[in-house]
């Protein structure tokens, strides 16, 4: 809706119980006026066809339809319909609960980003008016922030004083603390959903069952998109949308024009909230990772459901009253910003040492690191976060190397029995090491020696006298062993790094203070030869054309015996694809499930640097191209000619 509000309007709709004031906005479908109530004296916002649709039966009947599913609906947090045009009336209007404030797009464009803890409480609100609406058959089918009004009363406005031309702000001009003893604690808040301007009544054929498009693009459930069966879960899905972006400070599907966009959200790939914006916490973003599931039958199965799972999560944050919350956020931002901040660290501290104590890693991983994300530069929260992140390392470790324990445990075994059966030294099969070739003995020191001796030892080593250690391969004490350029081991004083994970987990080449090392991969552990400060560095490999496929990292390594967990995360530049062909056709990159118009430079975003990609004219599928692509260049596949 586009507003342009205190302006008289150029053409003054003749409402016979109703004098036309201002007007408010307008829309595709009808123009907002603000009117006045000539028998109950109250202002009303009015919505009144466009000129041009009038005549439109299917326009029409959708008008109606609107009226007729609001009109249904009674609750706080949905604008109340008051009034609807006959059938014999020269305008066609519907008349509606005037709100003076402003909308959430409005408030998020001139304010950023909200509070996560605001954002959970609006939510909350919303989905409640979402609940209702379900429950009497009505589905939205647009929740965005534009159809989201905010409404605020500040302690030191009174409601009678404001201004009819005070529609289009909301009232925190003169923030203020409300005391604990206000009565009206979270009333001075008001939180409407309106605009069911394209709502799908269940208990009937709606509007649009001949399978029009009918929403916005970035907040359509995919099975709206695609035409499908519609009900209260696509609503779920376009809540999540609202509320990443209240979290994040941007959509979770974007694009450069609609048609992209509509692609994305049928893919179903969107960065995590927690990655985009660490404050947010793994809780929040497995909460919207649920509302915005590709499928709707693993969504919350409906609004009701996601509403206790925002209220919990706000519960266990010591927030138990979302509307006074909201209240005090709105009184003064800043104020409570400050103050929330601080209380949240201590609450999330808290909350990660009950986790600790009930053994209960995840979840206390999960409170610490967000609380890292809002107090970083905390020693002591830095190195809890830092135990823990080790911890998780090394368990993943012996995840990964109990099957190599077990089958080293029953090589061992198998030489034991041979040595047994044979006084002669073993014979060692390539690709092997000799760690100890003793005669056998009966003693239980050289019994135990036995059964480690012979072991599969890792090729990959490090440069500067050091080298990687292969999950359960066991060393004999005092065995020195050489690295594939002969270069002897260290035998100084050591310490392990352990690359916890990394993206993307291969193609990635390491440099150990500017000589090469092995190529990392996910759990690899390997030792620096010395406790002093290192340079890792850590980038794709380089092709013949010596350029960059990604965007090179860089870790430091503090001088230090303990041991090293890294997450490494190197970016991989995007190709970029230019599709030659009839601009009136698309074309579909198979692999990355893209489709893609003629004449535009797209970015594809890679995991590797190269990936082998199969193009198609989805109106001629026979007409096919393989394409490589390379990371960071522009590629261009024509489908020219016949």
């Amino acid at each position: 809706m586009v507003v342009s509000v205190g302006a008289r309007p150029a053409r003054v709709p003749a409402l016979t119980k109703y004098d036309v004031l201002e007007e408010l906005g307008h829309g595709g479908m009808a123009t907002v006026y603000r009117a006045h109530d000539k028998r109950l004296g109250r202002d009303v916002a009015i919505k009144i066809l466009h000129p041009h649709l009038r005549d439109s039966r299917e326009m029409a009947h959708r008008f109606e339809a609107e009226a007729k599913a609001v009109a249904k609906l009674r609750h706080r947090n949905i604008v109340e319909v008051f009034d609807v045009s006959s059938v014999d009336d020269e305008e066609q209007y519907l008349v509606v609960e005037f709100v003076r404030g402003q909308t959430l797009r409005k408030l998020l464009t001139t304010g950023g980003r909200l509070p996560p803890e605001v954002a959970a409480a609006l939510a909350v609100e919303l989905l409640g008016a979402l609940a209702h609406a379900h429950a009497a058959g009505v589905v939205h089918r647009d929740v965005k922030p534009e159809n989201v009004m905010l409404e605020h009363q500040n302690v030191e406005t009174a409601p009678a004083a404001a201004s009819p031309s005070s529609a289009s702000a909301l009232a925190v001009a003169a923030p203020s603390r409300r005391t604990p003893l206000d009565s009206n604690r979270g009333e001075r808040v008001g939180v409407k959903l309106t605009d069911f301007g394209i709502a799908k009544l269940l208990d009937t054929q709606g509007v649009t069952s001949t399978g029009q498009v009918l929403g916005s693009p970035a907040h359509m459930a995919p099975e709206q998109i695609e035409g499908g069966d519609v009900d209260s879960r696509a609503d779920v899905f376009g809540l999540g949308v609202l509320l990443y972006e209240c979290m994040v400070g941007h959509l979770p599907f974007e694009g450069n024009n609609p048609a992209q966009v509509l692609r994305r959200v049928l893919d179903g790939v969107y960065p995590s909230a927690e990655r985009e914006a660490p404050p947010v916490g793994k809780v929040y973003s497995r909460i919207l990772d649920r509302a915005l599931a590709r499928k709707a039958c693993e969504r919350y199965a409906s609004a009701e459901e996601m509403r206790e799972a925002l209220s919990s999560e706000l519960l266990r944050l010591g927030i138990a009253a979302p509307r006074t919350e909201l209240e005090s956020y709105f009184d003064d931002p800043a104020g409570w910003t400050e103050d929330h901040d601080k209380r949240l660290v201590e609450r999330l501290c808290a909350l990660g040492d009950e986790g600790r104590k009930r053994v209960d890693a995840v979840a206390s991983a999960a409170d610490y690191n967000r609380a890292l994300a809002y107090a970083p530069d905390d020693p002591h929260l830095l190195r809890i976060v830092t135990r823990i992140h080790r911890a998780e390392a090394r368990m993943r470790l012996a995840r990964r190397a109990a099957p190599v324990l077990f089958g080293a445990t029953a090589l061992g075994a198998g030489a034991l029995l041979v040595l047994r059966a044979f006084a002669a030294p073993p014979v060692v099969a390539s690709g092997a090491v000799v760690l100890h070739a003793a005669a056998p003995s009966t003693s239980r020191e050289a019994r135990a020696e036995e059964a480690h001796v012979v072991a599969p030892v890792l090729s990959s080593t490090l440069a500067n006298e050091s080298t990687v250690a292969a999950p359960g391969v066991r060393r004999a004490p005092g065995t020195q062993l050489s690295s594939d350029a002969g270069t002897p081991l260290s035998h100084g004083r050591k310490r392990n790094v352990v690359i916890a994970s990394l993206q993307p987990a291969f193609g990635v080449t390491m440099t150990i203070d500017g000589v090469r090392g092995a190529d990392p991969a996910p759990g690899l552990t390997f030792t620096l030869p010395d406790q002093n400060a290192h340079l890792l560095s850590f980038t794709c490999r380089v092709e013949r054309s010596g350029e960059e496929l990604c965007v090179p990292t860089t870790i430091a390594i503090a001088a230090g015996e303990s041991e090293e967990s890294l997450d490494v995360q190197v970016t991989v530049r995007p190709a970029r694809l230019l599709i030659e062909g009839d601009p009136l056709r698309s074309y579909t990159v198979e692999e990355a499930n893209l489709t893609l118009a003629a004449g535009l430079a797209t970015e594809i975003p890679m995991r590797r640097g190269t990936w082998t990609v199969h193009i198609y004219d989805r109106v001629d599928p026979e007409k096919r191209k393989t394409h490589q692509l390379v990371a960071g260049q522009l590629h261009v596949v024509s489908f020219k000619g016949p």
